[in-house]
């Protein structure tokens, strides 16, 4: 980063105390309109933290070749899901982008290539949990894609690039889940909290772990961390975005846990915060 680039981010934000950074668990769309402990969990973690300026998410459900930002004014909201009731469908998020911040996070990346984009939106990864935390929908969110081709550690890396922004108020979202099998959901507990099978179970104690141990190694080679990793990890989409959120730590750091539950089986809800 160079110092006209210092120079233009200290216009666009002001200075402030370097922001914490957040990964959330979203689960199921339908935990937009619900009111259950998971959402508390998502405002709760807002109140706690200070007010960002802007938000840039990257969320498991914008997947490209390549990376991209979202750059429009006013991103649309993305209904990017099937078979759900209409009221879900009829949520709205208004909230602002920022070319701005989106030219910037572009500038930290280099000298990876990354496209600004004009055409996407904010998915459900990123408003199902941000509606929550800034229901006025008064603070511009940005939204970051994964580059679907590369492995784990190039998004550790990448991240890194971007914690400049975390000393202009920017709040920085992975929105995922780190244990997602749709596959083997045990639909009759679909709602019941703390339903998970032995692998989920066994799955939620290493991660954890590893989480709060700092054994970012083994999060990162997940795929080679038994059967139980590999069972609540068939894909990496939800994954990911916790790869981000780590790469964004700093030595100094503390790492901790909150909505930490399996539900239906196959799917947790455990977020982190970090700062």
């Amino acid at each position: 980063m160079n110092l006209n680039d210092l120079q233009n981010l200290s216009n666009l934000f002001s200075n402030t105390e370097k922001m914490p950074i957040l990964f959330l668990g979203h689960g199921s769309p339908m935990n937009a309109v619900e009111e259950n402990q998971f959402v508390q969990g998502f405002r709760k973690a807002a109140l706690e933290i200070p007010k960002p300026n802007a938000i840039l998410c990257i969320s498991a459900h914008w997947l490209t070749n390549g990376t991209k930002v979202t750059a429009m004014s006013m991103p649309r909201t993305i209904h990017d899901f099937g078979g759900f009731p209409q009221v879900l469908f009829d949520v709205q998020y208004p909230a602002p982008g920022s070319p701005e911040l989106a030219r910037e996070a572009a500038e930290l990346l280099k000298p990876i290539l990354v496209e600004e984009d004009h055409s996407w939106g904010l998915d459900h990864g990123a408003w199902s949990v941000i509606k929550h935390m800034y229901p006025e929908a008064d603070i511009p969110v940005i939204q970051m894609s994964i580059d679907y081709s590369k492995p784990p550690q190039y998004h550790f890396d990448l991240a890194q690039k971007l914690n400049k922004l975390r000393e202009k108020g920017i709040l920085i979202i992975g929105s995922g889940n780190i244990i997602h099998n749709l596959r083997l959901i045990d639909w009759r507990n679909i709602n019941t909290v703390g339903a998970g099978w032995d692998w989920a179970i066994e799955a939620r104690e290493k991660t954890n772990n590893w989480l709060l141990d700092g054994n970012f190694k083994n999060i990162i080679d997940y795929q080679n961390q038994g059967i139980s990793l590999q069972y609540s990890v068939p894909t990496p989409d939800h994954y990911l975005p916790l790869i981000y959120i780590l790469g964004l730590k700093t030595s100094s750091e503390e790492l901790s846990l909150f909505n930490d539950e399996l539900i239906g089986g196959s799917l947790s809800m455990t977020s982190v915060r970090i700062g």
